[in-house]
């Protein structure tokens, strides 16, 4: 786009991606998305991808991207899951924790040491219509909340049920909506939604964009400065706004969630924005 200042991409050496609505849709590239990729490469530089869908954990990303044609390593994928059990390790040592999750991120989190009480906690609501007991025993003392594609009644009423009872309550991000090639499915954000009408509570904490937490971890996991990383993503309020609130370079792509109009209502301020990341190869 005409009439934009693109002096400060000279200085960056690392591209923090999104994802889903950025890089691909579904299974599809957007288009341009390979050859961006290769030219960030070829440039010198670095990409990470960075994605608040902790429906997935990095494993499966890296499957899903060779079944795509593009070969990453482990080390490539940072996911709010990633970003969630680091603060859960740091902050909550030897948590007992009812994880609102797919299985995918279940296995992360027990592979990663975490102690998941789910089977435990279910199993005494469905005998009893409710987890007092196991409260009052101690079997719970913090409630994570991710982007749970497998969601049913009896899950949001324990977490509820939990919530409501005053357990530590911590998200993994705050994306209202997670965009596919077919349009638009409820994501981490409308679960919150559900829980506050029900329990009356926000999370205590959100790890992923555009907070804190998921930078802080990106920036210690890839040893790069601040000033030399560009967050790029297609939603102002997560992508962009992780940018421009935490010292990066926040870069809007069109070809996902955010329009222009929404650019002009918006108080979040991109640095850069582009049609998509094939518009970005002419200034690497």
């Amino acid at each position: 786009m005409s009439g934009q200042d693109f002096s400060k991409l000279k200085d960056i050496r690392l591209y923090a991606l999104d994802m889903d609505g950025t890089i691909y849709l579904g299974t599809q590239w957007i288009e341009g998305a390979r050859e961006f990729l290769d030219a960030v490469t070829a440039s010198g530089r670095e990409y990470v991808f960075l994605t608040n869908n902790s429906s997935r954990d990095p494993a499966s990303y890296v499957e899903k991207l060779a079944k795509m044609g593009l070969q990453v390593s482990r080390d490539t994928i940072i996911t709010s899951g990633d970003a969630t059990i680091h603060m859960i390790q740091r902050r909550y040592p030897g948590a007992r924790v009812y994880l609102l999750g797919n299985d995918l991120l279940k296995r992360q989190f027990r592979e990663s040491g975490i102690t998941l009480v789910n089977d435990e906690l279910e199993a005494a609501y469905v005998k009893n219509g409710n987890i007092v007991s196991g409260i009052r025993d101690g079997a719970v003392n913090l409630v994570t909340v991710g982007f749970d594609t497998s969601l049913d009644y009896m899950k949001m009423s324990v977490v509820c049920d939990l919530i409501r009872a005053g357990i530590p309550y911590i998200s993994t991000h705050p994306d209202y909506n997670c965009p596919t090639e077919t349009g638009f499915i409820p994501d981490a954000g409308a679960i919150h939604a559900f829980i506050e009408a029900s329990a009356g509570r926000r999370p205590d904490e959100i790890v992923g964009k555009p907070h804190a937490g998921i930078i802080d971890y990106m920036l210690d996991r890839t040893g790069f400065d601040r000033s030399e990383v560009a967050m790029v993503g297609d939603r102002l309020y997560t992508d962009v706004a992780a940018g421009v609130n935490n010292g990066l370079t926040g870069i809007l792509v069109l070809s996902g969630e955010a329009t222009m109009d929404d650019v002009r209502t918006s108080d979040v301020v991109p640095d850069m924005i582009f049609d998509s990341v094939a518009d970005m190869i002419p200034y690497l």
